[in-house]
């Protein structure tokens, strides 16, 4: 899968499990603001990711500094790379 195509898959899990609609127009939205994920949440998210996409599990150092859906995106996208390397 291609980076890009790994970012949409990120993006649409993201919103898929995200507890509020994202404001309008589309952007990088903040996790906990915008799209209303609290800590229980996030860690459903990381768990669904991680199987989405047969990611190792993602450690709570990866995860430091992740509050928007890019951070999220990247994250992914860097783990990847690290397994497929």
């Amino acid at each position: 899968m291609n980076e890009d195509a790994v970012r949409a898959r990120v993006r649409a899990v993201v919103l898929e499990l995200a507890p509020l609609e994202p404001p309008a127009p589309a952007g990088n939205w903040d996790l906990v603001t915008d799209l209303g994920y609290d800590s229980l949440g996030l860690i459903e998210l990381a768990v669904a990711l991680e199987q989405e996409l047969s990611l190792p599990p993602l450690s709570e150092h990866d995860s430091l500094g992740v509050t928007l859906l890019d951070d999220v995106e990247q994250l992914v996208v860097r783990v990847m790379r690290t397994t497929q390397a």
